[in-house]
């Protein structure tokens, strides 16, 4: 039975300049202990529907236009919010994007690190503590004992992101929403912040949705990978059969564009044009403007995600390779 379950999320942010539709019919599911990567290029609603699953869409201009994300029995998108304040935090972790902005520079580390604890565990200080500096100490911060009451600024970005990871652990969820923790750092610090990830995703049996635009770290992390293009699924399947044979010309194009499958001294692979402008409605497929493999059908025709014989598991939303045609 999947720990979560989201049907048809609809998330669309209502402004002065239209209706931009984020997240449009998008469903998934993540198991116990699974690692699910939602990939995708900036802009294509990965961070925008996770964060509707926890109540975190500013309203306005964000609005849940539909859906149902089950989790535990419970729909996230429909419960009162003194209970998903209770599972948020709590339950479900998110560990934000850019560990420079997240921590608050006015207050010191243990003042931010220990708040779930004292909100959802209603437990002292001094015990609170302790089980902060255990949590510093177990994502590898040296010295933990007096770097617990630093400030942000007198952590490199590195290590910051090794706290937002401990402040995201500390009530040991049941799912960690992961948003690119990897993106502002250094390709040394960002293999030990994976390898770090993967250890304690072991250690405390939880689940990871890991959001991302790099499929290098997915191929290396991750289950199952979910492909999102301007707000809706493209592609699903196990991390194997992605990367063995891509079915949508946008997987495709994403595994090409990865530098480190270009042969020595050859022209980085680009995605020519740009995502469409998601305030106006898209009378068929989205990706068409940007697709070699694109007819005139698949401007007309909204594409649907459906599974190729021999594979269930292994869903895409292409008119032509469900056709038979590419």
């Amino acid at each position: 039975m999947p720990l979560l379950e989201v049907q048809h999320l609809r998330t669309h942010f209502h402004t002065r300049h239209g209706v931009f539709r984020a997240v449009d019919d998008v469903s998934f599911s993540i198991n116990p202990g699974e690692t699910l990567g939602l990939v995708g290029e900036s802009g294509s609603g990965k961070s925008v529907a996770c964060c509707s699953l926890l109540g975190l869409i500013p309203q306005p201009p964000g609005r849940i236009m539909g859906g149902h994300a089950l989790f535990d029995g419970i729909d996230l998108l429909h419960c009162s919010p003194a209970r998903l304040r209770a599972i948020r935090g709590k339950r479900i972790a998110m560990i934000f994007q850019d560990p420079m902005t997240s921590l608050n520079p006015y207050l010191r580390i243990s003042d931010q690190l220990i708040e779930p604890l004292l909100i959802h565990e209603k437990i002292g200080r001094p015990a609170a503590l302790a089980r902060g500096l255990a949590m510093l100490e177990a994502v590898g911060i040296h010295d933990a004992a007096r770097r617990l009451h630093s400030y942000p600024h007198e952590f490199s970005g590195g290590m910051r992101q090794r706290v937002m990871i401990a402040m995201a652990l500390i009530t040991r969820p049941e799912l960690l929403i992961a948003d690119e923790p990897t993106t502002a750092l250094d390709v040394t610090v960002q293999a030990q912040i994976l390898e770090l990830l993967r250890r304690l995703q072991a250690e405390f049996g939880m689940a990871v949705i890991f959001i991302t635009h790099d499929l290098g770290v997915v191929a290396g992390l991750c289950d199952r990978v979910q492909v999102m293009y301007a707000g809706r699924l493209v592609e699903s399947a196990g991390t194997r059969a992605l990367f063995a044979a891509p079915r949508h010309p946008y997987t495709q194009a994403l595994q090409r564009s990865i530098p480190a499958l270009q042969p020595k001294g050859a022209l980085l692979h680009t995605i020519p044009g740009l995502p469409p402008d998601l305030s106006q409605p898209i009378a068929g497929c989205a990706f068409a403007g940007r697709c070699t493999f694109a007819t005139g059908r698949c401007r007309d025709q909204i594409p649907v995600l459906a599974s190729l014989p021999g594979d269930p598991t292994h869903t895409q939303a292409c008119l032509r390779v469900q056709a038979g045609e590419i």
